[in-house]
């Protein structure tokens, strides 16, 4: 006798099939875009002025990464961009564990206080000026600190981690005061393997928001030298001229003809290297992204 669990109705499997077709519809409508720019990237003159709705392309031509790659366009900015994330992304992890790990001990005297001392800067700042001005004094003016430091501190990140850390019991400190342990020791070798869920979405959050920011380095930022992906990006998708010697080594637009390589080209090939690393990180650290989030946000 067959398993009555095992049956599927006529409308069970329509559902499925449907459910099915549009799940996958979704996926294409968020990855065709990604699937284009590559397309871009490898196309020639002729396929990127008569490139439609296409998912493949007979010639395959590298010359717009090479381009990039033999003319160092994006090295330096590569290497600004990577040494702000991992410094900006650590920064801002060992300040939030800082705040977030006394504000999560219910005896802490005043604790209410501090706590709402840090959410009040939630509804206000005092703006880009006074920003501005602040870092000019403190002497950061085109210096990587400039890009890290104004924004070491979230609120945010803060209230996640200290609602996640209020989940641990307490005995487990407890017993390692008893054993002589002091609150450094508590904090790296017994908090934080427990809260490697909210880290790692402290972590992707503060990675994704310093690899794409280009603002900060528009105000602070002026030697190209220095420059960070993004804004390098910003100004190439926007043709400025004003820098185009600086950005592209001294290549002309003669020598773009000659070489047969589109401008289209050029700015894809620059957004896939761009997008590349932060969309890497995704898989590693989603398995922790969503009780992270959940945990930190449920506990009061």
């Amino acid at each position: 006798m067959a398993d009555p669990l095992k049956r599927r109705s006529i409308g069970g499997t329509i559902f499925d099939i449907g459910n099915y077709l549009f799940l996958g519809l979704l996926a294409f409508t968020v990855f065709y875009p990604f699937w284009q720019l590559l397309i871009i990237s490898f196309s020639n003159t002729q396929q990127v002025v008569t490139l439609g709705f296409h998912l493949w392309i007979p010639n395959w031509n590298p010359n717009a990464y090479l381009y990039i790659v033999e003319r160092n366009i994006i090295g330096r900015a590569y290497f600004n961009t990577i040494l702000k994330t991992v410094v900006g992304t650590a920064v801002i992890v060992v300040l939030t564990l800082f705040a977030a790990y006394p504000l999560a001990k219910r005896n802490l005297p005043a604790r209410n206080v501090f706590t709402w001392f840090f959410i009040i800067t939630l509804f206000f700042s005092g703006g880009i000026i006074p920003l501005y001005i602040l870092v000019r004094n403190l002497g950061l003016i085109n210096s990587l600190w400039a890009l890290i430091l104004p924004g070491a501190v979230h609120v945010y990140y803060i209230i996640i981690m200290r609602n996640f850390l209020m989940t641990v019991d307490n005995s487990l400190e407890e017993s390692a005061f008893m054993d002589g342990a002091n609150e450094f020791v508590v904090l790296f070798r017994i908090i934080v393997p427990i809260a490697k869920p909210a880290i790692a979405v402290v972590v992707l959050w503060s990675s994704v928001q310093h690899w794409n920011a280009w603002f900060d380095a528009l105000l602070y930022i002026q030697d190209n030298n220095k420059i960070v992906l993004q804004l390098l990006l910003r100004r190439m998708l926007l043709g400025l001229k004003k820098n185009a010697d600086d950005l592209l080594r001294g290549a002309s637009i003669e020598r773009l003809l000659e070489e047969r390589i589109p401008s289209a080209s050029i700015q894809a090939a620059m957004t896939i290297a761009t997008i590349g690393p932060i969309i890497l990180m995704y898989p590693f650290l989603q398995r922790y992204f969503v009780k992270g989030i959940m945990v930190g946000a449920l506990k009061g």
